[in-house]
């Protein structure tokens, strides 16, 4: 794709962000949503392979669904309360709607099952706008519509925690991976979000940069499943080290960064007498651990069994590590120490 025509569609990216973000009006944020997803479904094209094709089409269906999930929300409420702002929502039916159409959007469950197909026939480069920028518009939307019963929270939460761990344990490839370990995380947010909602942004900010971490390591090393992933270490062994820590701190071990949110979540869910649920999401997440720790295995201490149907490294196309990439490796791997601080900030 031309850069001017990049450049392009990126713009409508950040257009249709920002109108959902600054809109109060129903129909404003259904726009801006519509002008999200027709922006990114020629990126996601782009290659013109029948997987990517494929990938587009099976997005752009469930994204219209959606949208007109929502856009029948926003209308129902205008029916009953007549008003089109989505600050107070009051009927019943338009939360319910409301809430099944983010969590589509969001890749929720039990809406989940489209991530993983639509991530597995994208680039490592398209799926990680997919897996980071395309949830900020939706979950800008559920931080104001929250519904009035914590308990739908909780449980889309929790679900997301379970299925993204346990659908996650049995595969190979590595975009199904990070795809369930999406719906994981994407739960941690949902599962605070009715009790703390300035730790779920928290939350959602160093998902981030640790998925912006995995997916350009992944790219770096055009490792799309795990046979090539063992032999990455022969291509460039500081980046798999690098590779180790950005898994291990998805997984939540400290001292690196991906324990403090989950820490946090936990400390907060006990302080609101929610101990069991507390317990089960800690639980449910030694599943995610399980596959973060066999993807740490292969890096770095196993070899390829064969090296026939992979690149050898040495064919493997030349790329830099940008400067981005290892920006946010550092805050992947280095944000802990100042966890007592951001704590002092978000939970006062």
């Amino acid at each position: 794709m031309l850069p001017p025509i990049m450049a392009l569609f990126l713009f409508g990216l950040g257009l249709g962000t920002l109108i959902t973000f600054s809109s109060s009006h129903w129909l404003l944020a259904w726009i801006g949503l519509e002008i999200n997803t027709f922006s990114i479904l020629p990126i996601m094209a782009a290659s013109h392979h029948p997987r990517a094709v494929e990938a587009t089409t099976k997005y752009f269906l469930i994204q219209a669904m959606a949208a007109a999930l929502l856009l029948a929300a926003g209308v129902t409420n205008a029916w009953s309360s007549g008003q089109w702002t989505f600050s107070l929502m009051e009927d019943p039916l338009s939360l319910l709607l409301t809430t099944m159409a983010l969590s589509l959007k969001l890749g929720l469950a039990p809406f989940h099952l489209w991530v993983p197909d639509v991530l597995q026939g994208l680039e490592f480069s398209t799926g990680m706008i997919l897996s980071t920028w395309q949830k900020l518009a939706p979950l800008a939307l559920f931080l104001q519509i929250q519904p009035v019963d914590p308990r739908i929270t909780i449980s889309i939460g929790l679900a997301s925690i379970i299925i993204g761990g346990w659908g996650g344990l049995d595969q190979t490839q590595t975009r199904k991976i990070l795809a369930y370990s999406s719906i994981a995380h994407m739960g941690w947010i949902v599962l605070i979000l009715h009790f703390s909602t300035s730790l779920a942004c928290f939350t959602f900010f160093l998902y981030v940069f640790m998925t912006l971490s995995a997916f350009t390591i992944l790219d770096f090393n055009k490792a799309i499943n795990m046979n090539i992933l063992a032999i990455s270490q022969k291509n460039s062994p500081v980046i798999s080290a690098t590779a180790v820590l950005v898994l291990l701190s998805m997984a939540g071990l400290p001292p690196l960064t991906g324990f403090a949110p989950k820490a946090m979540i936990l400390y907060e869910l006990s302080i609101n007498n929610l101990p069991l649920i507390a317990l089960v999401a800690a639980l449910s997440a030694l599943l995610n651990m399980f596959f973060y720790l066999r993807l740490t295995y292969i890096v770095a201490l196993s070899l390829s069994p064969s090296t026939i149907l992979a690149c050898a490294p040495w064919r493997l196309p030349s790329s830099k590590f940008k400067t981005y990439s290892a920006m946010a490796c550092i805050i992947t791997l280095a944000f802990l120490p100042l966890t007592p601080d951001i704590m002092a900030i978000f939970l006062p």
